[in-house]
Parts: structure tokens; sequence; C-alpha cells
């Protein structure tokens, strides 16, 4: 019986195609397009009696890589809120696009634990999301918790992406992301990927008071195939 002799060229030109093939494969990656709105002060102030804060870069953000043809998927899509009846403003500045902090372009909800849900209105293959609650002042707000579901209801298929609720206060586990403090980048929350139709968003009160803001949040993906 004659054995099999493979030449050093076809192992080199199998290894090539393959290679090739892969890169051909991998999504292709180019930095997201996020349009920061005006600082409203310098420098990152650290409130000291705050646990578990997260220090300051110091720098601007580094850009963030995801498949090219990603975009902000939230823009204009309803939004639903545990507080129905917002102390000031309206539920839907949430995704209308507008990042500033002046005056009139911010929702505030009622004390204690509050949460909104963006109906993304279709499945998504979701690479970030990134959220300004209220960039105004430098303020910590408390039990920020980040879910992705396919219903509604957040029944099916449930993901935690963010939790920095350490003791457990908001009843949906303890968490071991750090507290921030709020600037004009907004805190962008690597996704990972994570395929789902709707973005609940919780928080509890800040250093400021008991009440919970939103001045916009970013979902950047792009629709399942």
């Amino acid at each position: 019986m004659k054995s099999l002799t493979i030449k050093p060229a076809a192992i080199f030109a199998a290894i090539m195609i393959a290679t090739i093939t892969l890169y051909l494969l991998k999504p292709r990656l180019a930095p997201l397009n996020i349009k920061l709105p005006k600082p409203m002060f310098v420098g990152t102030p650290q409130d000291t009696m705050v646990p578990n804060l997260e220090k300051p870069l110091g720098k601007a953000r580094p850009p963030f890589l995801a498949p090219i043809g990603t975009t902000n998927v939230a823009l204009g899509k309803p939004v639903t809120s545990s507080d129905e009846e917002p102390i000031i403003g309206e539920i839907d500045y949430i995704t209308d696009g507008d990042k500033e902090a002046a005056d009139g372009r911010y929702v505030e909800l009622g004390p204690l634990l509050q949460h909104v849900t963006i109906d993304l209105e279709a499945m998504h293959e979701i690479y970030a999301i990134v959220i300004w609650h209220y960039h105004k002042q430098a303020v910590v707000y408390f039990d920020v918790v980040v879910q992705f579901a396919d219903d509604a209801d957040f029944i099916t298929n449930v993901r935690t992406l963010f939790n920095n609720d350490i003791d457990n206060s908001a009843g949906l586990g303890v968490g071991t992301d750090m507290y921030y403090t709020e600037t004009n980048e907004g805190k962008l929350i690597d996704a990972k990927g994570v395929k789902a139709r709707y973005a609940r968003l919780y928080s509890k009160g800040s250093t400021k008071d008991d009440l919970n803001h939103y001045i916009e949040v970013e979902v950047y993906a792009k629709p399942t195939e």
C-alpha cells in the first residue's frame, strides 16, 4: 500500500485559504460615531463618600469598535416607564436624540427605584448602550441596572449587562460593577453582541437627591438576520 505524500506547497496553500476565509468571515470593525453633548463642568469631581466609585480616566474615552453598519437603533423608538407621570419632562425625551443637559431637555422620575423600557421594535444584535442620566452636575446614580430581554414583560431570555447595586437593594441581585460619575460622555456599556428587542434601565436616586433622571439612551446595534 502506497503512503500518501502531501507536498509542503499544498499544505501552505491550504493554510492560506483557511486564513483568508476566516478573515473574510470576521466582521469588519469601525469606531462608533457617538456624538457627545457639550460638557457642563471641567474635570470630574469625586464624591469620596460613595463606595466602589470608578476613578475618572482623566482623558477622552477610547473609541469603541463595532461591526461596520452599527447605528443607534433606539433613536425615536417608544419608551415606557414605571413612573407614568414624570415630575419634569416627557418619557420620549429619552430617545429623541437630544443629549444636552440644559433645562427642559431631561425627564425627572419619582423617588426610589424606577425603570424605563425601550422597545427596539425588532430583534437586534446589540454591541453597546450609552446612558446619559444627568450630566449638568457631577452626580452618581445608585443601583444602575441594565437588562435586555426578548419580551416587554422581561420574562423571556432576560440578561443583565450592568449592575452596580452592591447590596441588592433593588432586588435584582448583587452587582459587581462600579458606581460612576456622570459626565457628558455618558456611560458606555459593552453589550457583547447580545440579541434582544427590549432594553430596561433601573436607577434608585443619586447623590443629588432621591429622584431619577434621564437625558438620553442610545443603543448601538444591527438588526438580526
